[in-house]
């Protein structure tokens, strides 16, 4: 996509253009005219964090990931400083008397200045990834500096506050932007300029994934901010350039994210960011329409189930959030309108933007570009990601989203020939999705996980056997249907199950009755059990369970056990409060099955 840019002289397209496209707080007229709908919010954000102290971050919560495996030890009070400090910007941008919120800022930023490191306990000893296994550290080496995603982030937000309140901090001293400056240089300019061994940018390891272009495009920012040597700067953003279109080799034709809707901004919306900044820096050079960034700009809505629920395979939440102001401009860029009424369904208000891993540029262009009714829209009818190989289809009511796949990668699932089922407004037949990350999650353990277990996905399991992880256990023969999908998912499974095929079948009726077939052709007799994960408590009679607003009917001769459990997660319970059940459906042993389940809607009582 950027490969052209070494067609021009960008040197000379960048003329002058150094900064921001957003105004800086001495320019108060241009903050006061925000209408109400995007300044209450953030005068909001700036009074509730006023009279929080910044959090404490000491060396216990640095080194309890590697302890006990606890991300959130350090990751809770790590996020709250920058929450604060973006908190206190917006009150010096937007409030009545900036000059209260001016020493919470500063102080921010010395205390932000003066941590060790900013890369998070989580992603320590990253450096020392390539063809040696990663050797995590307790605590960080100040003396190597390692780009992970939120120092990355950290520059962007310390590079942004300095140009947005650069008049403001040279009145207090200029000692304050002039140290920024020294620390975004020496933990993420130069290391970024220097070095090409970290695995994120795509020579050592070929698996990229969202970490390149949600660095590159922050490391971007901070380069445009205060790189005024202009040879400096195009060799910078030339590098961002190349690392991007690196990653783009790596996305799917369907423009797919293989780590689901929820990761969709830190990947293409990462890339879009970048790609907003390129343009503005550049003045007039536009780099067309790119036809992948359009099939990566719909993924959310190709996946979207209705309401705010979405397919929700791998790492993914339910109701994944997703970040509509950046949908709303790539579908005006991309002139996709259906994009653009997606993207203001899903807006919210501009301190989204900062309530997971704080984004002081989204939360910019939030407030630059202007709400709009995104009138009547529902889920597109059909959608077929032939990479990825997911199916989504609504009919008479219903959806249906299954996919085949592969039990291979950092945030998938062993879940080859899963499914989900939205009716009535909420997803009856769920994938459970993700839960807060530990040690474990990314660990020759993540396999153990409930949620990760093919078990615990609407999937058979053969006699004892659930699928396998690996790149070699996939599914094959898949075929997109008009009324659903077609596959075998045999080579799901251990070679030891002895399965010879499994081919399942998807049809979603008119009415929107879901016809499940699953043939099976095993070495040896052994039972079968079909797994269906329910959102609400089922209630079991001869051939027939009845969960939420489904009836699921089935050979009576099947056992029916029911599973409950408690969803304790919090992150899990953000989109299933409560508990899911697992029904396990077990057909007696045998070397051939021929199973069909229909699993069709009724009206809540």
């Amino acid at each position: 996509m950027f490969e052209e840019i070494d067609r021009y002289p960008l040197c000379e397209l960048l003329q002058d253009r150094f900064g921001l496209p957003f105004p800086p707080a001495c320019l108060r007229g241009d903050w006061q005219r925000l209408g109400p709908d995007r300044k209450a919010p953030v005068q909001a954000l700036a009074d509730r964090y006023r009279d929080e102290p910044y959090a404490l971050l000491t060396a216990g919560q640095y080194m309890a990931f590697e302890r006990a495996g606890d991300r959130r030890a350090m990751e809770v009070p790590y996020f709250q400083r920058r929450r604060k400090l973006i908190a206190a910007l917006m009150g010096a941008c937007v409030g009545d008397a900036p000059e209260e919120d001016m020493d919470i800022v500063v102080d921010g930023i010395w205390l932000i200045c003066e941590e060790t490191s900013w890369v998070i306990s989580a992603h320590n000893g990253g450096e020392l990834d390539g063809v040696q296994k990663r050797r995590l550290m307790p605590l960080p080496d100040p003396e190597r500096p390692y780009v992970d995603l939120f120092a990355a982030q950290t520059a962007m937000i310390l590079s942004m506050t300095c140009y947005l309140l650069s008049d403001a901090l040279d009145d207090i001293s200029p000692l304050i932007r002039r140290r920024v400056r020294h620390e975004v240089e020496r933990r993420v300019l130069i290391p970024f300029e220097t070095r090409s061994d970290f695995w994120w940018m795509g020579l050592i390891r070929r698996d990229m994934c969202n970490w390149t272009p949600w660095i590159a495009s922050n490391v971007a920012v901070a380069a445009c901010t205060f790189v005024r040597d202009r040879l400096r700067l195009c060799e910078v953003l030339e590098k961002c350039c190349r690392l991007i279109d690196r990653y783009l080799d790596t996305v799917p034709g369907d423009g797919g994210c293989a780590e689901g809707v929820g990761y969709f901004g830190m990947a293409a919306g990462a890339v879009l960011d970048f790609w907003q900044l390129m343009e503005q820096q550049l003045g007039d050079r536009r780099f067309g329409r790119p036809e992948k960034l359009a099939r990566m700009m719909r993924f959310p809505l190709d996946m979207w189930l209705g309401g705010d629920w979405f397919a929700n395979f791998g790492d993914c939440d339910a109701r994944a959030r997703v970040p509509g102001e950046r949908l709303q401009y790539a579908g005006k860029r991309l002139k996709l309108p259906e994009l653009v009424a997606f993207g203001a369904r899903f807006r919210g208000d501009p301190t989204d933007a900062i309530s997971d891993t704080p984004d002081l540029w989204r939360l910019m262009n939030s407030l630059k570009t202007p709400p709009r009714d995104p009138g009547e829209i529902e889920p597109p009818e059909s959608a077929w990601l032939e990479n990825l190989q997911i199916r989504r289809l609504t009919r008479g009511g219903a959806t249906l989203a299954c996919k085949g796949g592969v039990n291979a990668g950092s945030h998938s699932h062993i879940d080859c020939g899963g499914f989900i089922y939205f009716a009535e407004g909420e997803v009856q037949i769920a994938d459970a999705g993700n839960m807060t990350y530990t040690r474990k999650t990314f660990s020759g353990q993540r396999d153990r996980l409930w949620n990760i277990r093919s078990k615990y996905h609407s999937v058979p399991v053969i006699g004892p056997w659930e699928q396998a992880s690996g790149e070699s256990y996939r599914a094959r023969d898949v075929a997109c249907r008009s009324d659903g999908l077609e596959l075998d998912i045999a080579g799901a499974y251990p070679e030891a199950a002895g399965v010879r095929a499994l081919k399942r079948r998807f049809a979603l009726g008119q009415d929107g009755a879901l016809a499940l077939r699953d043939q099976i052709r095993l070495n040896a007799p052994m039972p079968v059990t079909e797994t269906l994960m329910l959102r609400h408590e089922p209630r079991v009679a001869a051939g027939l369970v009845r969960s939420g607003a489904v009836d699921i009917s089935f050979d009576p001769a099947a056992a029916v056990e029911i599973e409950e459990i408690p969803v304790t997660d919090p992150r899990m319970a953000s989109s299933f409060p409560g508990s899911l059940w697992r029904a396990a459906l077990t057909w007696p042993a045998g070397a051939e099955h021929d199973i069909e389940i229909t699993i069709g809607r009724h009206p809540h009582e």
